[in-house]
């Protein structure tokens, strides 16, 4: 009896706790609302991604407090990985792979290497590994979330910003500025950001929440420009770390 009480009693807890995600941390500035977004969509995912608990610092890989903590709005519950690789350009591709992922749009799942390599995950679930710019068949077939993530280490180690960039479409209107979209510029080391939420006002003026993880690997952070500063615009530059990429000219999109 005491142990159905105790799993009745959690379940009246979780009713009144609605979901931490962007779309239920950050108030929508005065004057501005919500962007619709498709049922279903990368945005959406993304607006729904679980939030750790607001005060977390932001950690690299081995644990230590990341050099962009004080740039630190509020931090994904996404892991990081025990090794140098979740950076900036593949925290962006690890996040794209796990929406198609979770979608089972398994199909649409690629991204190139630096040197070109096509580098899809059915080749990889169905058995093939990389090996000098060809796929050699060494496995067995596996559709299972630990080989999705042991492909997504295989992007890391050989994508970044110079082949994500070349791979993304250009927004050529950024007034179509929209979550999933991606401000990057290319390079040794170029960076980029991610948008996560969009508002706007009457005038279709954007603001709009950014996510990022740097060098070494950290925690995918929800980004902010000074203490309880969070939207941010185009028109408007920062003093965050590569805040004069946040500009329509790097502007680009996935679909």
């Amino acid at each position: 009896m005491k142990s159905i009480l105790a799993i009745l009693s959690l379940c009246l807890l979780s009713s009144f706790n609605p979901p931490d995600n962007v779309l239920t941390r950050f108030p929508i500035p005065a004057g501005y609302t919500q962007q619709k977004v498709v049922q279903g969509s990368f945005a959406e995912w993304l607006q729904k991604l679980p939030l750790k608990p607001a005060g977390t610092h932001t950690k690299t890989y081995t644990g230590d407090i990341a050099r962009t903590d004080i740039e630190t709005a509020a931090v994904v519950d996404i892991s990081v990985g025990k090794q140098d690789l979740q950076q900036c350009a593949d925290v962006v591709m690890r996040l794209r792979g796990e929406y198609l992922y979770q979608a089972k749009r398994f199909n649409e799942i690629s991204f190139n290497f630096v040197s070109g390599f096509k580098c899809d995950y059915i080749h990889y679930a169905n058995g093939y590994r990389y090996s000098n710019g060809h796929w050699i068949l060494k496995a067995k077939k596996d559709y299972n979330y630990p080989t999705f993530m042991r492909y997504i280490e295989l992007v890391f180690s050989y994508a970044g910003t110079l082949s994500l960039e070349k791979e993304l479409h250009k927004v050529a209107d950024p007034n179509k500025l929209k979550a999933g979209d991606v401000f990057i510029h290319g390079g040794s080391p170029g960076h980029c950001f991610i948008v996560m939420d969009v508002v706007e006002n009457n005038q279709h003026k954007k603001q709009f929440l950014l996510a990022q993880s740097f060098m070494p690997a950290q925690n995918l952070q929800v980004l902010q420009y000074a203490a309880g500063y969070y939207w941010f615009t185009t028109d408007k530059l920062t003093n965050i770390w590569y805040g004069d990429l946040v500009t329509p000219q790097y502007l680009r999109k996935f679909d």
